[in-house]
C-alpha cells in the first residue's frame, strides 16, 4: 500500500512538471510576440520594410538566375551562323532566349552591313537597357538597409523620452526595475531595425556582386562580337549583305 502511494505521488509530480513545462513554453512563445508589441507604433513600418526586403531579395534572385546563360556556347552558335551568312537564322536563334545577352546580340545583328561604329552604338544602347533591368529595385534594398536602423533608433529615443517623462510624473519615486523596464522596451525597436538593416545590407551586396559579374560578362561578350564582325570571313558576309541591300 505504501509502495502504491509513492508511485501515485511520483506520477502526479511528473504530470505536474510536464504541465508546468508546457505552460512555460507557451508563455515563452507568447512573450516573443508581446515583446514585439512592446516596441510601439514604429514596429509597424519596420515590419513592412522587412516584408518589402524579402520581396526584393526573392524577386532579384530569381530574375538574376533566369538571366544567366552559357555565354561561350551562345556566341559560338551565333558565330557559326554569321560565318555561314545565315543572318536571319542568327536573329531567330536570339529570339529563342528571353535573356539579356541574346537581346544585346540581336541589336547588333540587325545592323550588320552598317559601319562598325553604328553596330557598337547599338550594342552599347542595348547594354544600358539590360543593365537598368538587372539593377531594378536594388535601390529599394539599399534604402531599407539604411532606413530600418534609423527607424529603430527613433523608436528608442521616443521610448526613452516617455520613460523619463513617467519618472518625472512620479516625482522620482521609482525603483531601478521601473527604469530598466522602460529602457528595454525602448531598445526593442533598435534591435529590430538593426536586424532588418543588416539582412537587407548583406543581401544587397550579395546581389550587387552577381549583377556586376553579369555586367562584366555582357561587356566581354559585346567586345567578342565586335571582334567577330571584324574577322575577314564576316567582313565578306557584310560586303555581300551590302550588295544585296543596294
Amino acid at each position: 500500500m505504501h509502495l502504491f502511494y509513492l508511485l501515485f505521488i511520483q506520477a502526479a509530480d511528473s504530470a505536474a512538471a510536464d504541465s508546468i513545462n508546457a505552460a512555460t513554453a507557451a508563455n515563452q512563445h507568447m512573450s516573443f510576440f508581446s515583446l514585439l508589441v512592446q516596441g510601439g507604433a514604429l514596429m509597424i513600418p519596420l515590419f513592412l520594410l522587412s516584408l518589402l526586403a524579402v520581396y526584393v531579395i526573392a524577386e532579384r534572385w530569381l530574375s538574376l538566375n533566369h538571366a544567366y546563360m552559357d555565354v561561350d556556347s551562345f556566341l559560338n552558335e551565333v558565330e557559326n551562323m554569321l560565318k555561314s551568312g545565315d543572318r536571319r537564322r542568327a536573329l531567330s536563334y536570339c529570339d529563342r532566349f528571353d535573356k539579356p545577352l541574346p537581346r544585346i546580340m540581336k541589336a547588333g545583328i540587325r545592323r550588320l552591313g552598317r559601319p562598325i561604329e553604328n553596330i557598337e552604338d547599338a550594342l552599347h544602347n542595348a547594354g544600358k537597357k539590360e543593365i537598368f533591368h538587372l539593377e531594378k529595385r536594388m535601390n529599394w534594398l539599399a534604402t531599407i538597409a539604411g532606413v530600418a536602423p534609423l527607424i529603430g533608433f527613433t523608436g528608442t529615443v521616443t521610448g526613452m523620452i516617455r520613460a523619463f517623462m513617467n519618472i518625472q510624473n512620479l516625482q522620482g519615486n521609482v525603483n531601478p526595475s521601473v527604469l530598466a523596464g522602460g529602457i528595454w522596451e525602448a531598445l526593442i525597436t533598435t534591435a529590430t531595425g538593426l536586424i532588418v538593416g543588416i539582412i537587407a545590407y548583406g543581401f544587397y551586396n550579395f546581389l550587387l556582386g552577381k549583377i556586376n559579374r553579369m555586367i562584366h560578362e555582357l561587356e566581354n561578350a559585346s567586345a567578342d562580337f565586335i571582334d567577330l564582325l571584324q574577322a575577314p570571313s564576316v567582313d565578306n558576309q557584310e560586303t555581300s549583305y551590302k550588295q544585296e541591300v543596294h
